[in-house]
């Protein structure tokens, strides 16, 4: 009988040179280099690179990765006008799956996948990724107007990554404090090792459908609160609790009620998520320069220390989306959008899986323990 392991837990599923963790010492590596010094001295195109690519860039390689991804920021009409026929009231996450999948009818994308052989045109594969990584953010921040009844704000080719993306959410050039906020966030969520959204990515992958429905399969896995869609309940949960002051009550009674903390706790990491560490030093690097404490960060702060007394023997920290939401709207971002800016970082990461399973393609299969019942005959509907 073949050992069933609950939600494939330590399961290998593939093997991987993208990136690596150690649960144990809380080392996130992208290609070999700590995510720490990633975010710190890196920029997201540069890190979009190396996970695609599998080395840094030097200058003229970056330089056209740059103007590569800025040549594909704009979408066609077609994509804006369903867009524009979606309900206003629906979740970005839902418009953003939508979106993705529609795009492959309008654009190429799927011609160096049929007849169930595998893609070795690497130009096809750069290109497909570039575009897609491009439009992801496109996507994003054009829903966030739309949905509030304006015409979408037109692409910029003169601002970085993150620029553009904080200029389309609102039509305004961000200064470049906040800039660099979001280009560390984006690097800081770009990966993550087989994570269960990469996992949707790879078994569509595998079996060799359009780069499009790979994405919209990541996407919609993406959405789950158990993965992306946390960092929108953290925020939440942190309005409910309404106050440092009400901290430890709070708390006491989820624990009590066996109820769940959003944004505590990883499967991987039996310490403090290194992603989740340096979002608060983001967070009070934010609160020395914007000169003000706000109540949702005091609160953070007193739920994670009470959650340390009391859960950090079970190796229970932080995770990334404690700190994400929290920074997020002190930038003015809407809680809802959190999760389409995770998807924005992590379509990096998706991409270079993609590639990745191409090169050595394998469907999956996985099989089952079956529990139901024995053969047996079947039943006339006279005798049921």
């Amino acid at each position: 009988m073949v050992d069933y392991v609950p939600g494939l837990a330590g399961v290998p599923a593939t093997k991987s040179k993208i990136s690596s963790l150690d649960g144990e010492k809380g080392i996130l590596a992208y290609r070999g280099y700590q995510i720490a010094d990633l975010a710190e001295k890196s920029t997201f195109e540069e890190t979009a690179y190396l996970l695609l690519n599998g080395n840094l860039p030097n200058s003229n390689q970056l330089a056209d990765f740059e103007d590569h991804l800025k040549a594909n920021r704009r979408v066609k009409y077609n994509v804006r006008k369903i867009m524009r026929d979606l309900p206003a009231t629906g979740h970005p996450m839902e418009m953003l799956q939508t979106s993705i999948a529609a795009m492959g009818m309008f654009y190429a994308g799927d011609e160096c996948l049929t007849g169930g052989d595998l893609c070795e045109d690497i130009h096809y594969v750069q290109n497909m990724s570039v575009k897609i990584l491009s439009r992801m953010a496109t996507l994003v921040a054009m829903w966030e107007n739309i949905r509030h009844g304006y015409d979408a704000v037109q692409p910029r080719d003169d601002l970085s990554y993150a620029a553009n993306l904080l200029y389309m959410l609102n039509g305004r050039e961000p200064d470049e404090y906040v800039t660099r906020i979001m280009d560390a966030c984006l690097i800081l969520h770009a990966e993550h090792t087989i994570n269960a959204s990469t996992f949707a990515a790879l078994v569509t992958s595998s079996t060799l459908a359009s780069p499009y429905l790979v994405m919209a399969a990541a996407v919609g896995t993406l959405a789950g609160p158990l993965h992306g869609g946390a960092n929108q309940r953290v925020v939440e949960m942190l309005k409910e609790i309404d106050g440092p002051q009400n901290v430890k009550a709070w708390v006491d009674k989820k624990l009590a009620n066996k109820e769940v903390i959003w944004g505590m706790g990883h499967r991987e990491y039996k310490v403090k998520d290194p992603r989740a560490t340096y979002l608060q030093t983001m967070m009070e690097d934010w609160v020395k320069t914007k000169g003000h404490l706000s109540k949702m960060f005091e609160t953070a702060l007193e739920v994670e220390r009470v959650c340390e007394d009391k859960l950090a023997a079970k190796g229970v920290f932080p995770n990334v989306d404690f700190y994400s939401g929290i920074l997020y709207t002190e930038m003015g971002i809407p809680a809802d959008q959190f999760t389409p800016l995770f998807a924005v970082s992590r379509c990096a990461g998706w991409l270079a899986h993609w590639k990745e399973q191409l090169t050595d393609n394998r469907i999956f299969r996985p099989t089952q323990v079956y529990t139901g019942e024995e053969l047996r005959g079947y039943t006339p509907m006279s005798s049921r």
